[in-house]
Formats: C-alpha cells, sequence, structure tokens
C-alpha cells in the first residue's frame, strides 16, 4: 500500500501542473479574444456618447481583460489582445484613476489618427475635423471625443469633467 501511495504523488503532482497549465492558457486564450460587447460599451464611450464612469470602466476592462499592466498618468492601462474597434485593431484601454478633476477612457489604435478618423467616419458617421493646420493637429468631433497622435499611432479619448457630487442633506 505504502509504494502504491508513494507512485501515486508523483502522477497527481503532474496531473496538478497539467491542469494549471491549461488554466493559465484559457485565462490567456480569453484575455486575446474580443468580448462581443466591446464595441458597443467601449467604442460609444471613446466617441463621447454616454457618460464616463471610471469606476464602471476599470470594473468592465478587468472583467474582460484582466488586471491593469501598469498605472500610470493618471490612468489604469489594460492590453486590449487582438480587439478592434470600427475596423481599426486597439492594443491598449486606459481608463483615469481618481487623481484628475477629469474623468476619460482612452483608446491607442495601431494606425494614424487620418485613417482612423476615416474608419470611424465610415463605420458611423462621425466626423473628426482638424483643429488647427499644424503638422499633427488633434481632430475633435462634435461630441468632443478626440484623435491624437501618438507617434504613428493614434490615442483617442473622451474626457469630461467629473460630475458635482449630491449633497448629502436637503438645501433649506
Amino acid at each position: 500500500m505504502a509504494v502504491q501511495a508513494l507512485s501515486a504523488a508523483p502522477r497527481l503532482r503532474a496531473l496538478l501542473f497539467v491542469l494549471a497549465a491549461l488554466a493559465g492558457a484559457a485565462s490567456a486564450q480569453t484575455q486575446d479574444k474580443q468580448p462581443s460587447t466591446f464595441g458597443p460599451v467601449i467604442g460609444s464611450a471613446l466617441l463621447c456618447r454616454d457618460q464616463i464612469d471610471n469606476k464602471y470602466f476599470y470594473s468592465w476592462l478587468s472583467t474582460h481583460f484582466g488586471a491593469p499592466y501598469k498605472h500610470e498618468g493618471g490612468a489604469f492601462w489594460f492590453r486590449t489582445g487582438e480587439a478592434t474597434l470600427w475596423g481599426a485593431p486597439v492594443s491598449e484601454v486606459m481608463v483615469s484613476d481618481d487623481t484628475s478633476e477629469l474623468v476619460f477612457l482612452a483608446a491607442v489604435a495601431e494606425v494614424p489618427p487620418d485613417q482612423l478618423e476615416q474608419s470611424i467616419r465610415s463605420a458611423v458617421g462621425v466626423r473628426y475635423p482638424a483643429a488647427d493646420g499644424s503638422p499633427y493637429p488633434l481632430r475633435i468631433s462634435a461630441p468632443g471625443s478626440t484623435i491624437a497622435y501618438y507617434n504613428a499611432k493614434s490615442k483617442i479619448y473622451c474626457a469630461k469633467f467629473k460630475p458635482l457630487p449630491m449633497p448629502l442633506s436637503p438645501q433649506r
């Protein structure tokens, strides 16, 4: 009996190792796949078509892409794997922390701003005219969403002032 128990221990350890590896691979695969609600949730917010609630977006992004890989510049940064918006690849999404007077949601698109603007205009009809005649102008839509140059890529964001807190007691 003791000999059987000793020989079963290495097999049990090997089985546990394989199961842990499979669980890790399944988790990584889930993070590479785009959630079906990525466009309606993240895309609409980036176009400033919705309120920006950083706690909600932090929770949503954590649920679908795991923990943020960094916290920098007043934002939590999430890698999005193979995600796309409006036909353009999106590699990262950032959501503001509570250190600023603004709440924002931003994304890095792997295409130049003019190409991202064309993709958005073709997909949803929103225009992003250049803010000025500079070589690298901001492009700002009527609702307030902004496309900016980010090296050879684009950064699109929607930033709004935080809503005023509700009074704790009724005013008389």
